[in-house]
């Protein structure tokens, strides 16, 4: 009888922990700053043309998505002044368009200071914008710190690509 009690226990916390646990979703979303899967938004029908104000678009047509800064700067130089002028073409080309901007920094520091400085780095981007004529309700900014690094590495060179906002137009 002890025996017959103890299995229907423990069938019923296994049957009561598997009810418990959580299915992952057939479809993952992106991560920020990846681009969708295809539904149709960015191309034409069937023949891979890009269409105007997409995601593509907005790559094939600006400079670079990507701007870089110095280690602990959020200061907008003449190379980011170039990149971020053409955003505001493309940008001022499609005014229905939205954007988010990511800020990033390389993994030396705490994660509460680089989530500040990447804070400040996406500010940077957005307020020169704003500054040259792009409405501030188009662009929202988002930290990400050194969690969503571009480079793995410990060196000069992975850092200095990892120290980045990043312009995500908004499907």
């Amino acid at each position: 009888m002890a025996r017959l009690t103890t299995t229907i226990l423990l069938a019923a916390a296994l049957v009561t922990t598997a009810a418990c646990s959580k299915k992952r979703p057939e479809v993952l979303p992106p991560a920020p700053g990846e681009a969708p899967a295809s539904t149709g938004g960015t191309t034409g029908p069937n023949d891979g043309t890009v269409v105007p104000g997409s995601s593509e678009d907005f790559k094939r047509s600006v400079t670079s998505d990507t701007v870089n800064f110095a280690l602990d700067q959020y200061d907008i130089d003449g190379t980011a002044r170039g990149i971020l002028d053409s955003q505001v073409g493309w940008l001022q080309r499609y005014p229905n368009v939205r954007v988010t901007i990511e800020g990033h920094a390389d993994e030396r520091g705490t994660r509460e200071y680089n989530l500040a400085l990447g804070d400040r780095r996406a500010n940077a981007a957005k307020n020169y914008l704003v500054a040259r004529g792009v409405s501030p309700t188009r662009i929202t900014t988002i930290s990400y710190g050194k969690e969503r690094p571009l480079a793995l590495g410990s060196d000069e060179e992975s850092w200095a690509q990892n120290r980045r906002a990043v312009t995500v137009v908004l499907n």
